[in-house]
C-alpha cells in the first residue's frame, strides 16, 4: 500500500521502488510507529476531528498489531516503501476503512521525525547504562589496586611512577564526561515534533501539547520547519558515541599493548582472546583490536550524516532517509563494543609484579630526586640539570639511581645525605603525590568515593527520564 498515488498514472519502476524503499532499515521502529499512532489516534479522537468511536476502534486494531508483531503473528513486510505505510495498510486490513482515517493531520515527514526520536530517546539510556556498567567494573578495579606500581609514560617513555588505580580512574573521568553528554543530548532530543506535518502544520485543530504528554516528551518543538528538516538530535548522538567509542578505542590500545611480551602487564581472559591458525602460541587481543578498528566506523556513520545534511535546503528532503541506518549502526556498534570490552576488562588479569618491575626502571623517580633537592634548597632548574647528569652517569655505569653509592651522588650534589634513597623509593615517590587527583592513595581514595557517588546519581538521573 502506498500512502500516496492519486496523482500517479503509472507504477514505480520496482527499481526505483526497491531503492526508494526503507522498511528493512526502519522496521526495527515499529513499536515507537505504533505508540505514536496511538497518542496521535487518541489527540484526534479527544478533539473530534475524527469520531471517538472511530478512534476507539482505530487504538484496538493498533494495540493488536503490536501484540501479533510481538508474538511473529504478523511479519513485517520488506517489500512495502516503508514502516509507515505497511502498519497503516495492515490497519486498514484488519479494521476496514476506519484504518485510512488514522493518518488525519500529521505527515510522514513529522512521523518518521517522531518514531526516531522515541526510538533514540530509550537507546541513548541503554548506552548510558552500558557506559555505567564498564564505569563499575573500573570502580572495583580501582578499589584492587591502590597499591599495585606501575610506571606512567608520556611520549610513551617511562615517566613517572603511578598506580594501576590511578591509571584506569584517568578513563573513569572520560566516561563520566560521555554519561554528561548523553544526558545533554537527551534533554535536546526530547522535544515532541509530531503535528507539524510536512512542514506547515495543519488546520485541524490538533492538540500537541497533548501527545507530547502522552508519549513522555517534556516539550512540543516550535517551528514545523525545523522539526522535519531537522537532524541535530542524531547527529549528536553520533557525535557523542564517536567520543565514547574514542576512549574505548585509547584503552584497547592500552590493553593491547600490556599484552605484549615486551610489557605483559596484563593476561587476557581465554573467552575474551583467540589464537592463531598457524602460531600455536598466540594469544591474541582481539576484542580490544575489534574495538579499536569499530570506532572508525562509528567516526564514519557521523561523517556520513553530516555529509548528508550539509547542503539541505529547508524543508524535508529524501536524503534524510540516510539518517537512520548510520544512527542504527552507530548505536548497535557502540553499544556491542561497551559489553565486550566490560567483560573483557572485568576478567583481565593484572600482573602487579611485572609492572612494579617495570616502574623500577627508566627513571621514574628522576623528578623526585629533583624534588628532593629542591625542598633542600636547590633551585629546580640547577636542580634539573644536575639530575639529568645523574641520569647520564647511570646510563655510563647501566645502573638505576638508587643502585648509586652515597659517595657517587655527592659528587653531583654535597646535599644528598641518607635520607634520599627513602626518598626515591617508588612506594614514596607514589604515596607524596598527595594533591588531589594525584596517584597516592588518599588521592586516589578520593577519585574512587568520587566514581561510586557519579554512578549511584547516574542511574537515578536516568531512571527519572521518561
Amino acid at each position: 500500500m502506498k500512502l500516496w498515488g492519486g496523482r500517479f498514472k503509472k507504477d514505480v519502476n520496482l527499481l526505483v521502488n526497491d531503492f526508494n524503499s526503507s522498511i528493512n532499515i526502519d522496521s526495527r521502529m515499529y513499536k515507537e510507529d505504533i505508540i505514536g499512532s496511538l497518542a496521535h489516534v487518541k489527540m484526534l479522537g479527544k478533539q473530534n476531528i475524527i469520531p471517538s468511536d472511530d478512534s476507539l476502534k482505530i487504538s484496538h486494531g493498533l494495540k493488536e498489531i503490536l501484540s501479533r508483531i510481538e508474538n511473529g503473528v504478523i511479519k513485517i513486510d520488506e517489500t512495502a516503501e516503508d514502516l509507515h505505510s505497511f502498519i497503516e495498510g495492515t490497519l486498514t486490513y484488519y479494521i476496514g476503512d476506519e484504518g485510512k482515517k488514522l493518518h488525519t493531520g500529521r505527515s510522514r515527514n513529522d512521523q518518521v521525525t517522531l518514531d526516531t526520536k522515541l526510538y533514540l530517546k530509550e537507546a541513548l539510556k541503554n548506552v548510558a547504562h552500558d557506559v555505567l556498567s564498564l564505569q563499575s567494573v573500573i570502580l572495583e578495579k580501582s578499589k584492587e589496586h591502590t597499591g599495585t606500581i606501575m610506571p606512567g609514560y608520556t611520549h610513551m617513555q617511562k615517566a613517572q611512577p603511578i598506580t594501576f588505580s590511578h591509571h584506569i580512574l584517568a578513563y573513569a573521568e572520560m566516561f563520566k564526561r560521555d554519561i554528561g553528554r548523553i544526558l545533554d543530548c537527551y534533554k535536546r532530543l526530547d522535544e515532541m515534533p509530531l503535528g507539524s506535518g510536512a512542514l506547515a502544520t495543519s488546520t485541524y485543530p490538533i492538540d500537541r501539547e497533548f501527545v507530547a504528554k502522552e508519549l513522555g516528551f517534556s516539550k512540543i518543538t516550535l517551528n514545523s520547519i525545523d522539526s522535519v528538516s531537522d537532524r541535530d538530535y542524531a547527529i549528536e548522538s553520533l557525535s557523542t558515541l564517536s567520543m565514547i567509542m574514542m576512549h574505548l578505542s585509547r584503552f584497547s590500545e592500552e590493553v593491547i599493548l600490556w599484552c605484549t611480551g615486551e610489557f605483559n602487564f596484563v593476561e587476557l581472559d581465554d573467552e575474551y582472546s583467540t589464537g592463531s591458525s598457524i602460531m600455536p602460541q598466540k594469544k591474541n587481543p582481539d576484542v580490544a583490536e575489534l574495538v579499536r578498528g569499530k570506532t572508525g566506523r562509528v567516526y564514519g556513520d557521523l561523517m556520513t550524516l553530516l555529509t548528508v545534511m550539509k547542503g539541505l535546503p529547508l524543508a524535508y528532503n529524501k536524503d534524510m532517509q540516510e539518517d537512520k541506518e548510520a544512527l542504527f549502526d552507530g548505536l548497535d556498534t557502540s553499544s556491542l563494543s561497551l559489553k565486550t570490552f566490560t567483560g573483557m576488562v572485568q576478567t583481565m588479569k593484572i600482573k602487579k609484579d611485572v609492572m612494579r618491575k617495570a616502574a623500577a626502571g627508566g627513571f621514574t623517580n628522576a623528578t623526585d630526586v629533583a624534588d628532593y633537592l629542591v625542598k633542600k634548597g636547590t633551585a629546580f632548574r640547577n636542580a634539573h640539570e644536575i639530575v639529568g647528569e645523574i641520569v647520564l652517569h647511570c646510563i655510563k655505569v647501566n645502573k638505576s639511581i638508587e643502585e648509586l653509592s652515597l659517595d657517587e651522588l655527592k659528587s653531583f650534589s654535597p646535599i644528598f645525605t641518607e635520607d634520599i634513597y627513602k626518598a626515591i623509593d617508588l612506594l614514596t615517590c607514589v604515596e607524596e603525590r598527595k594533591v588531589i587527583g594525584g596517584p597516592s592513595s588518599s588521592s586516589v581514595t578520593i577519585q574512587i568515593a568520587s566514581l561510586e557517588k557519579f554512578i549511584i546519581v547516574s542511574k537515578e538521573s536516568l531512571s527519572c527520564l521518561k
